[in-house]
Formats: C-alpha cells, structure tokens, sequence
C-alpha cells in the first residue's frame, strides 16, 4: 500500500521559480527547481508558502498550498485562485525568483493494491489538489474518472488536471445548469451502474463532498478526502484548523486537518 505521509523530514527550503503562468481567468501556476522536495511529496500533501512581494512585504502568515505536479525528476508544482494579498504575491513571482516553503506537510491520498477504477469528483481548486492523484494511479494502472466541475468552460483546467494521466474526464458547468446537485448525481449513479469504481475521492466543494459521501455509502464503495481549511502554523502546534472528524465507531473527534489531515476518509468527514 501506498503510505500517505511524507518518507522523509520536513524541510524549510529556498527554491528557485522555473515557471510563473496565468491559467485562464483567475487561477495561477507555479513551478519551483526542488526536486528533492518534489520526489518525497505525496498526492494530497501541501506546503506552507512564504507570501512575499517584490519589496519584501506581505502577510505575516505563510499560506498553505496543495501539492499540484510531484514525483521523481518532476518540478515541485503548485496551481492556485488568485483572490487575496498572499497569492496575489505569489502571481506576481517570475522565473529566478526565490519562494521560501515548509513542506512537505500533512497526511496524502492512498492508493490501495488491486484497484483498478477510480472516480474523482473535484471542483475550483480542488482540481489542484487531485491532480497529482490522477498521474500516481495512471503508473499503478489504474484507470481514472473524473467529473469536474467550474463555472463556466472558462474556468476549467482539465488540461492541467490530466496531464498525462489519460483520465477520461466530463466537465459539468453552473452556466448550463449541469452542475447542480440532481444532475451530479444522475450521472454519478449512471456511472456506478455501467463500472463501479473501486474508491472514490473529492475536494474543492460540501456540497458535492455531501453528494458523494451518501453516495459512497449507498454503493459501498470506500472513499477520501481532502479538506480545504484555514491554517496558520502548517505544524499542529496553533489548532487553527481544527476539524470534527467521526471515527469508525462513530465518536467525533476535533483533529488537525494540517497534521492529522488533509486526507481523511470520506465517511469521517462531517459537514462544516
């Protein structure tokens, strides 16, 4: 079984910007010269990004960013909405620049032997956060489905979600109505019909994390996670991001999504 935490210690590193882009109309990638931090960074996973800008001012705090390109000879990659003072500082790095980061953080996705199918159902930058996901069960032989969601075809980034992952992907849309709720699940239950995946995994909206979860349920199929939430050390020592989560027996329990997460089972998480 894959194991979803970091191999290795945490690290504070300097990295230099390779590649500083806008994808489409408010989201940004970057990509950073780190390859040691690339190869032990897991699908699911973050970093706490230090939010500078050119005259060395910004936030106080860093912010946490999900892992978007990973892997072995692969740059450290990060996709981001640019929508605040932190990541506008992050949009406006160019190539040479230096980005200060404290990661890899937090619990990954897990992929489990023997599976053969799975479904992605991810939404704004939740797309971010599975990405890698798509290319780590594409080199197990895993095939992968997603339905993605956006406002408008404007909005997706299905190319930077596959990338070379093969992943048959239907996007759905708030601007024809495709996206709501019924009409998710319409298509979510036609799809477990004709080839039920062997797990499934979400991020980026509750309301279709809630679609999904009683879905998952129903159909038996085992699922997971991840929670997007405000953070202020990155480390579990500030409790900012603490979440309920239900164990197996059902008690709730308040844990970390920084630390404890951001991966949980999909069946543990409750609604915020």
């Amino acid at each position: 079984m894959e194991t979803g935490a970091a191999d290795f210690p945490v690290a504070e590193r300097v990295a230099r910007v390779l590649d500083s882009a806008p994808v489409g109309r408010r989201y940004h990638r970057l990509l950073l010269d780190a390859p040691d931090l690339s190869a032990r960074s897991r699908p699911g996973q973050f970093f706490h990004l230090l939010c500078r800008d050119a005259g060395g001012q910004g936030p106080y705090l860093r912010r946490p960013m999900s892992i978007w390109r990973c892997g072995p000879d692969q740059p450290l990659g990060f996709l981001f909405h640019v929508k605040g003072r932190g990541t506008a500082a992050l949009a406006a790095l160019r190539a040479g620049d230096r980005l200060s980061m404290v990661g890899p953080l937090g619990q990954g996705f897990v992929l489990e032997p023997g599976w053969r199918r799975i479904l992605i159902l991810a939404r704004g930058v939740g797309l971010a956060t599975l990405a890698p996901l798509t290319e780590a069960a594409a080199a197990q032989g895993i095939a992968v489905r997603a339905v993605l969601s956006a406002q408008d075809p404007a909005d997706l980034m299905d190319g930077e979600f596959a990338g070379t992952s093969g992943a048959a992907i239907t996007a759905v849309f708030d601007s024809d109505g495709g996206s709501a709720v019924p009409a998710v699940e319409a298509l979510l239950r036609q799809d477990f019909a004709q080839a039920r995946p062997d797990a499934v995994f979400t991020c980026g909206s509750n309301r279709l994390f809630l679609l999904l979860q009683r879905l998952a349920a129903e159909y038996r199929i085992p699922g997971q996670i991840a929670l997007e939430q405000q953070m202020g050390c990155g480390l579990g020592m500030c409790f900012c991001c603490v979440r309920s989560i239900r164990d197996a027996d059902g008690t709730v329990q308040n844990l970390r999504v920084c630390t404890e997460g951001p991966v949980f089972d999909l069946q543990a998480a409750l609604a915020w």
